[in-house]
């Protein structure tokens, strides 16, 4: 089933409103930016958005949407190992699929506001359930330690400009590989990307 005009027509306004807060940030870019870069009218952006702020939102939802996805994924696991495994595998996916995302949340407030407003509990509440996965019950400050600068590189490098022109699989390979000996996790000859809420 094809989408509509309309749907259409959100889905490009979503990729380009993503662009220019990736370019201006999210205060630099207005609504009358992202109806020129459309070729639309802002009478044609308020049809599908009332403010900024609902874009903003919108924008940041899929990216919230997999995380929650793959935090009650790895929960639901009965051993250990495999809750820790599915969640860091899940994770550096979901940063490699959102790298803009990504990139956009680490240096700007304002997709930070939008996701605080539309995740369950915030990002505070996100971070708490991925340590609390990684690290395990009951840490000591080497298993904490462990689990934050695993969580925190592996953003910050998925997101950064610097590491922009490796493909998604080198990237996968070396964010995994870095992930698991982190956190004392057994190296994998191979490993399929998990799936976690829709590609794209």
């Amino acid at each position: 089933m094809t989408a509509g005009p309309a749907e259409d027509t959100r889905t490009r306004l979503l990729q380009t409103a993503l662009r220019l807060f990736t370019e201006h940030g999210v205060e630099g870019t207005s609504l009358q930016m992202i109806a020129d870069a459309l070729g639309i009218t802002k009478a044609a952006v308020y049809y599908h958005f009332k403010t900024k702020a609902e874009i903003t939102e919108a924008v940041a939802e899929p990216g919230v949407r997999d995380l929650d996805e793959l935090v009650l994924r790895a929960a639901a696991q009965k051993r250990r190992g495999a809750q820790v495994d599915l969640l860091l595998e899940g994770f550096i996916d979901l940063v490699i699929r959102h790298r803009a995302l990504v990139a956009l949340f680490s240096s700007d407030p304002g997709l930070i506001r939008a996701i605080e407003k539309s995740a369950h509990g915030g990002m505070e509440g996100f971070g708490q359930a991925l340590l609390a996965i990684l690290a395990g019950p009951d840490p000591d400050a080497t298993a904490r330690v462990n689990a934050m600068v695993t969580l925190t590189g592996i953003a910050m490098a998925g997101g950064s400009p610097d590491l922009a022109g490796l493909s998604d699989d080198e990237l996968r390979t070396e964010l995994l590989d870095v992930g698991r000996r982190l956190l004392g996790r057994p190296r994998r000859r191979t490993s399929a990307p998990v799936a976690v809420g829709r590609n794209g």
